[in-house]
């Protein structure tokens, strides 16, 4: 009897009836094309599905726009206003308070355009970060390719800059800024900024679906990389001044954000010249674009069917 009561338990078999019935329903979903609820797809099937709901991702983003400033009585015109009075206190604290604003020719061109650079990839990343966990009702609810969330949320900043823009213009005509042919370098800059802001938003779109509180953190982080990016004074002048090591200089020059700040300077400003820029500047930010844009897409890709759920 000894024996017998510690005599572990076997397993039972399925009743092969039970067997059966399965096997014919995997038999009967194959037949039909039919795959499990959720399922990744590939990737250049993802990439499909997304290109098929293009127009969905724009008219997400501009509806967005339009209704993020809905209920204040100025309505759109805080988009242009809130880079504008943020540009006014930095040039209150750095320019006019620490003199960051001494040997750097047309500051107030010089700052704006930071700011206003700066605020695509702050905001890109912050929209991006919450892409997930903030609209788990339409996640949970549509079948979708969930990327087309941060995506349409960097559209939607973007769409923002070019209010941004229109006033940056006016700022520049008003310092007697010349209109010369390097606005047209203009387009390329934005184009490599868009795809890298793109990438950062889905890879804070996938830690912020698992990791809530990453939101909570990311404006510390995000602070912290406008002071060493460049937005409130020069990069080049302030590593010769302070003789930084080598390689402090070299990562700050190459920080994603400040080669971005630097093309747009670079230009739209006259005097704003390439000796200020580091060293092939332009491979750089193709380099960025590339690593973080791709990179990006694919790590948000690869945790697709976990969207939602939990």
């Amino acid at each position: 009897m000894s024996q017998a009561l510690h005599t572990p338990p076997q397993s039972t078999p399925p009743p092969s009836g039970v067997r059966q019935a399965g096997d014919d329903l995997t038999a009967l979903a194959v037949r039909y094309g039919l795959s499990v609820s959720g399922a990744r797809p590939s990737l250049p099937a993802y990439i499909g599905q997304l290109w098929a709901r293009r127009h969905f991702i724009t008219a997400f983003a501009t509806a967005k726009l339009t209704a993020q400033y809905s209920q204040a009585k100025l309505g759109q015109v805080w988009q242009v206003m809130t880079p504008l009075l943020n540009a006014a206190v930095y040039y209150f604290i750095f320019g006019v308070l620490l003199g960051t604003k001494q040997h750097v020719p047309d500051y107030i061109p010089f700052l704006v355009t930071g700011v206003f650079i700066w605020t695509f990839t702050q905001s890109s990343i912050m929209a991006g970060t919450r892409a997930i966990a903030g609209n788990l009702g339409l996640v949970r609810a549509l079948h979708f390719p969930r990327a087309a969330l941060p995506i349409s949320f960097c559209i939607q900043q973007l769409q923002q800059l070019m209010f941004s823009m229109a006033a940056l213009i006016v700022i520049l005509l008003c310092f007697g800024i010349p209109v010369t042919a390097s606005w047209l370098l203009v387009i390329p800059a934005l184009v490599l900024q868009f795809v890298f802001n793109t990438g950062m938003a889905m890879i804070m779109a996938r830690m912020g679906a698992s990791t809530p509180d990453i939101a909570q953190l990311m404006p510390f982080l995000l602070r912290t990389w406008m002071y060493v990016s460049g937005v409130m004074w020069s990069l080049g002048k302030l590593s010769k001044k302070d003789h930084l090591p080598h390689v402090v200089t070299v990562m700050l020059e190459t920080n994603p954000a400040a080669v971005y700040i630097d093309l747009m300077r670079f230009a739209l400003i006259d005097s704003y010249h390439s000796d200020q820029l580091p060293a092939h500047v332009w491979p750089i930010a193709a380099a960025w674009a590339l690593v973080v844009g791709v990179g990006g897409f694919i790590y948000f890709w690869k945790a697709e069917e976990t969207y939602g759920r939990g």
